[in-house]
């Protein structure tokens, strides 16, 4: 798919995608760090053989999964961007603000540290309270935002299409660009 595109952008990477283990929006707080490393060393092994350049796990809803992601991508070589979704008290489910989220993730994996972090499935109005100031926050690469307002669960019923406001969505994203000029993977979910 990129052969075509080569001889027009200056790098081509190719990421490689993995969701959390279960639904993404409960709670999973019943998996620990080591057995997500486990669960999901399968996949990194068989990413990494496909030769991706980069991991992308979205859609990350607590730490001890993050934890053990980021420990399996370590294990195989391969960068990861874990990209947690946060719901509208502008935490992950599980009960972390962001900030907490990844402070907690590089401090349980030292040498094994994701290369970056990232959200995805959530309105701007959502996660955009959520970004504090402090070094982690330039951590964060990658935002890819629902274009819809509405909770998750409501936007993933069969049947049912919300596309949301475009050009508010526009500008919100255009003001965060602006303001972290250090995210530099864009992207869309949810109608996006």
């Amino acid at each position: 798919m990129a052969k075509p595109y080569q001889s027009r952008l200056p790098a081509i990477a190719v990421a490689g995608c993995l969701g959390s283990r279960g639904d993404a929006y409960s709670l999973n707080q019943d998996i620990t760090a080591e057995e997500s490393e486990s669960y999901h060393a399968q996949q990194m092994r068989a990413l990494k053989d496909c030769g991706v350049d980069i991991v992308r796990a979205a859609t990350i809803n607590n730490v001890p999964e993050a934890v053990g992601i980021a420990r399996a991508a370590a294990a195989e070589g391969v960068p990861v961007n874990i990209s947690f979704t946060l719901d509208c008290t502008h935490k992950l489910k599980s009960g972390p603000t962001l900030k907490q989220a990844i402070e907690m993730t590089d401090a349980e994996t030292a040498e094994a540290k994701p290369d970056s972090y990232g959200i995805n499935c959530s309105h701007p109005d959502e996660f955009e309270p959520a970004l504090e100031p402090g070094y982690w926050v330039h951590r964060t690469r990658s935002l890819r935002p629902n274009a819809a307002k509405m909770d998750k669960v409501s936007l993933c019923k069969p049947g049912h299409i919300e596309e949301g406001d475009p050009d508010e969505l526009g500008r919100l994203m255009g003001d965060l660009a602006r303001r972290y000029p250090n995210v530099d993977i864009w992207g869309g979910c949810c109608r996006t």
